[in-house]
Formats: structure tokens, C-alpha cells, sequence
């Protein structure tokens, strides 16, 4: 079955998205934007595909994207296929040696060349690489402190071959992306020495958009984006701001480790963090290229 209809839908969708965007293609020439995406948008092929081309698109208006991907349902499935049974701490697997190796196989091979090919597929050129090609991402091991419900007492949980960032060595990607290329990270690490670790993907497009200096990182998750008492979504916050609201319980439950990785990306060097629902088509266009993005944007 021919797919040109549904290309020719795409194309007039995101031609009726630049028609009004002039301005917007102006203030982001040259820019870079990392796109942290997961969820429910990769796992809907109709939403891939146009994130595909949407990434594509961005690559030829002139901005610079990365994309840092996710797989944690197909970590999973992978998993289950293999009978390994999967733990976890606050959202956060423990990982031991021979789960890193699937987490590895997985994201670094599947998920990565699959996400690869829905940007070239759109006419692009995206290479894929982990965070250990280049020395891109170097680890440190993570370790989470969780409190005994019956208790009260704290106690540290070691979570394996779980990582965090220790240093973003970014010219790998200028590499790349200087020679016209579009990078595609997945999240894996490497220790000072020579460990594999398994990092979250929030955590890593927080680090690398703070490393980059990016304009924007846009965090693709499945809610709106930040939502006040009243459930409505927030535009915009200062980083004054959402730290207030995480203090009063407004921002709470998962949002709070995206909204924390938006302000750490912010503090490290990135000019703004958009928490947005991938699953809105275009998403990322209408973020960038709009007055008013379906997200919410913080900010110094």
C-alpha cells in the first residue's frame, strides 16, 4: 500500500505550522534543541512517523536537533522474552550485570537504529550513537535513599549498574551535526572505568541540552506538561517558581524528577526546558514554531 497520502497529510500539516512561523524559524536559525523522546508517542506509529519527519523538518529550516530516546517498554518486553524478572526504586530499575547487557542490546541496538530510521526515512541524515561512543557520556554510579513506610527510617538502596551523568564530553555531537548529521543518543554510559551503566533518558538530554548551551530541550512526555492546583496547564515558570511548587506539593508524584531535570539542564547551561505531551501531533513544531506551545517552558 502506497503511504503517500499519509506523507502528503504530514507535509500539509507542517506547511500549515511554518506558514505562520517566520519569526520562530528567525529567533531558532542555527539553534540547538535537544528532544527527549519516549513514551506513548514512540510507541504509536503514526506519531512516530511524524516525529520523524518532524525532526527532519527542523534539520532543514536550519536548527541543529538531537534526539535522546527512551525504550523502556521495549527493555521490557526483552526481559520477559528472556524470563529475567525487572525491579524498581522509584521508577529507576535495579541493574545488574546481566540485565545491563540487555538494556545495552536494546537501546543501543534496536531502539536506536529504529529511531534513526524514522528520521532518514523523512529524508534526513540521523546517525545513531550511545553515550560511550565518543566518550559522550561519562557515569557515575547512582544511588537512591528511600524511606520505610512503617518505620520512617531511611536506608540507601543499591540500585546496580544504574548511572547518573558525571561529565558530558559534547564533540562527538558538534561533529556530527556540523557535518549536516542529526545525533541519536541512547542513554548508556560508561565509568571511569570502563563500566556500563544504564541511565534514564530524562536524565540524560538534561545533561547533554545543559552541556550544549542548547535554546531549548524539550522534555516529550504522556501529561500536558505542569499543572497547577486547578489541574490547568502552566505556560511558563521561572526556575524560582517551579521550585516553590515542588516545596508546596503542587508539583508532585513523577512530575517532580522531570520538572528537577528541566532546572538542573537550566542551571548547567541551557536556555529554556519544555515539559510537552508527545502525544499532541507535532508537538515539537508547534513548541518552537508557535506563540503559545502546548507545554510549559521553564526558565531562569
Amino acid at each position: 500500500m502506497s503511504t503517500q497520502p499519509e506523507e502528503l497529510r504530514v507535509a500539509t500539516e507542517q506547511a500549515r505550522i511554518l506558514a505562520q512561523a517566520l519569526p520562530f524559524l528567525r529567533r531558532y536559525a542555527g539553534a540547538t534543541v535537544v528532544v527527549k523522546y519516549g513514551g506513548h508517542a514512540m510507541g504509536n506509529a503514526e506519531l512516530a512517523a511524524e516525529f520523524g519527519h518532524d525532526i527532519a523538518l527542523l534539520k532543514q529550516v536550519g536548527v541543529n536537533p538531537v534526539v535522546v530516546h527512551g525504550g523502556g517498554p521495549q527493555i521490557n518486553a526483552m526481559l520477559d522474552r528472556l524470563n529475567i524478572k525487572s525491579e524498581f526504586v522509584d521508577g529507576l530499575r535495579i541493574t545488574d550485570a546481566e540485565m545491563v547487557e540487555v538494556v545495552e542490546m536494546v537501546l543501543s541496538g534496536t531502539v536506536n537504529k529504529q529511531v534513526t530510521e524514522l528520521i532518514n526515512r523523512a529524508g534526513a541524515l540521523a546517525v545513531g550513537i550511545s553515550g560511550k561512543d565518543g566518550g559522550l557520556i561519562r557515569a557515575r554510579r547512582l544511588q537512591r535513599t528511600v524511606k520505610d513506610p512503617v518505620t520512617q527510617q531511611e536506608r540507601v538502596v543499591d540500585l546496580g549498574l544504574v548511572g547518573e551523568p558525571e561529565h558530558i564530553d559534547v564533540r562527538v555531537i558538534h561533529a556530527l551535526t556540523g557535518g549536516g548529521l542529526i545525533p541519536v543518543v541512547a542513554p548508556v554510559g560508561v565509568g571511569a572505568d570502563g563500566q556500563t551503566y544504564n541511565i534514564n533518558s530524562d536524565d540524560a538530554a538534561g545533561a547533554i541540552a545543559g552541556a550544549l548551551n542548547a535554546t531549548r530541550l524539550l522534555m516529550l512526555t504522556d501529561v500536558p506538561g505542569v499543572l497547577d492546583a486547578n489541574k490547568k496547564l502552566i505556560p511558563e515558570l521561572s526556575a524560582k517558581q517551579a521550585q516553590e511548587m515542588i516545596a508546596d506539593g503542587t508539583i508532585s508524584g513523577g512530575m517532580i524528577p522531570k520538572v528537577e531535570n528541566c532546572l538542573r539542564a537550566v542551571q548547567q547551561g541551557a536556555r529554556g526546558a519544555v515539559i510537552l505531551d508527545g502525544r499532541v501531533p507535532h508537538a515539537v513544531l508547534l513548541e518552537l514554531f508557535t506563540e503559545a506551545g502546548p507545554g510549559t517552558l521553564i526558565h531562569r
